[in-house]
């Protein structure tokens, strides 16, 4: 059983900053691409940014500059610094990862619970 356990959401006044972290746990064998979406209310979804296991990154436009995304591959962690945030910045935030489980070929989406980011103007 895998599980994505994400912290760091928080409310924030515009212009400041927050660390989201989000960790996999269970019988993992490997992780694979993990990232970051978000949905603000009446909104899909989206992509912020997404790190490959060997560390390539790939950033929404509206994020650009202000967000970066890192891994610890050692503790199957992913991180999301966002600095400079902006009230359109406002979402639930949620960890997504593709990770090969212990007695599985290839490889599994999971999401986590998601966590608050309010930022205020």
């Amino acid at each position: 059983q895998v599980q994505l356990v994400e912290s760091g959401g928080d409310l924030v006044q515009a212009g400041g900053s927050l660390r989201l972290s989000c960790a996999a746990s269970g019988t993992i064998v490997r992780a694979n691409n993990m990232g970051w979406y978000r949905q603000a209310p009446g909104k899909q979804r989206g992509l912020v940014a997404i790190i490959s296991s060997s560390g390539n990154t790939n950033y929404a436009d509206s994020v650009k500059g202000r967000f970066t995304i890192s891994r610890d591959n050692a503790k199957n962690t992913v991180y999301l610094q966002m600095n400079s945030l902006k009230p359109e910045d406002t979402a639930v935030y949620y960890c997504n990862a593709w990770i090969t489980p212990r007695g599985v070929i290839g490889t599994v989406n999971y999401w986590g619970q998601g966590t608050q980011v309010t930022v205020s103007s």
